[in-house]
């Protein structure tokens, strides 16, 4: 197919072991619709609040970002219904070295000021002093006394133990109990004006990506391994299966839920204005 049949666009999504899983077939170009112009893709790795950022700059047509930071982001873009992390039992931990009653005055080293741990932190422990740290560096931060506490993400909930922490609290455990929802962690994001026929077909590309690696969960394990922080293919298993689910595939009624509980949390706390709607592209394909 000539360059001019083409459209390439930039998406950005993180190393992380279900984003890798999910993005596998994407990334190297197995997954096609047949129509034109053809659809490819410019990727970019890099951290979540890093992507948060460039979304909010307009450096990326198609991300990966948290749900907090699509407070700041609705107006331009609109929250594809596959691709994300959400679900029960899957949120953000507080970890500290040694046993404390409460967090109150306490500094919380955190994974950037726009994921959705930091917005389940304020909510939980408004108290707190916060300190932004990339998320790999937040436990060797807390075990080594350099701050009282940290907000982990990620693998990092299978592996704190290791680094002699201990959890305080299970911000998704909390979350739960307090509203009932989902944990929205994040989700993937486009640019309002692709338009909705191409931004179907991105839509319907990234589903397919997803079946391909559970179809083929073999093909995607060098390219897991490769980017993955965590070098345990166990614990970067466990991740998958954890955050890679049916919601993954499908937001469906209770995800759209959860997450416009989230952002009215967000706009209650005075974040960013109510988001523009819809807050997820309508799917025509399911009704």
């Amino acid at each position: 197919m000539s360059g001019a049949a083409t459209r390439t666009l930039r998406l950005g999504y993180s190393p992380c072991p279900n984003d890798a899983f999910i993005f596998y077939a994407l990334a190297h170009g197995l997954v096609h619709d047949g129509r034109e112009p053809e659809v490819r893709f410019d990727i970019a790795l890099d951290d979540v609040e890093a992507l948060n950022r460039a979304a909010d700059r307009g450096e990326l047509d198609v991300a990966k970002v948290s749900y907090h930071a699509y407070g700041y982001l609705a107006d331009r873009y609109v929250m594809l219904r596959a691709g994300g992390a959400l679900g029960r039992g899957v949120g953000p931990l507080i970890v500290t070295r040694e046993a404390l009653d409460d967090l109150a005055g306490k500094s919380i080293a955190i994974p950037g000021g726009r994921t959705t741990a930091n917005l389940l932190l304020r909510l939980s422990q408004p108290s707190a002093r916060l300190r932004e740290m990339r998320y790999d560096r937040i436990m060797p931060a807390v075990a080594a006394g350099e701050v009282d506490a940290g907000l982990i993400i990620h693998e990092s909930r299978f592996t704190y133990p290791d680094h002699g922490l201990r959890c305080f609290l299970d911000l998704g455990t909390w979350w739960e109990e307090a509203t009932g929802e989902l944990v929205p962690l994040g989700g993937i994001v486009a640019r309002r004006d692709l338009g909705s026929d191409l931004l179907l077909r991105i839509q319907a590309m990234l589903r397919a990506s997803l079946t391909y690696a559970w179809e083929n969960p073999g093909a995607t394990r060098t390219y897991v391994a490769q980017h993955a922080q965590e070098m345990d293919e166990s614990v970067r298993q466990r991740h998958i299966d954890l955050y890679v689910n049916r919601y993954s595939l499908e937001v469906g009624p209770d995800g759209v839920r959860a997450a416009e509980t989230l952002l009215r949390r967000g706009v209650e706390q005075g974040l960013f204005p109510p988001p523009r709607e819809p807050l997820f592209l309508p799917d025509v394909h399911r009704t």
